[in-house]
């Protein structure tokens, strides 16, 4: 569900999100997301890769860091291998 925000909320928030997904950091995880889902095909279909198991999972199975939540897992310690 869509969060409820007024048209000027929405257009920050869309530039804020923008921002942020174009940070080098955000632009190394995407590339290597693409990377293994390129290298898996269509076995990873509808799945997600999951950096930490460093394998594909179900998208469900994905969120929340196995139940531990996103505290362990987020910003630095999140780590993308490189090329």
């Amino acid at each position: 569900m869509p969060q409820k925000l007024s048209a000027t909320a929405r257009r920050a928030k869309a530039a804020r999100d923008l921002a942020y997904a174009k940070t080098p950091a955000r632009r190394a995880k995407k590339a290597h997301a693409q990377r293994e889902r390129r290298r898996a095909g269509a076995s990873a279909n509808g799945k997600d890769y999951d950096h930490k198991d460093g394998r594909f999972k179900s998208i469900r199975a994905n969120r929340g860091n196995d139940g531990q939540g996103t505290k362990k897992e987020g910003k630095k310690r999140y780590r993308v291998p490189k090329k």
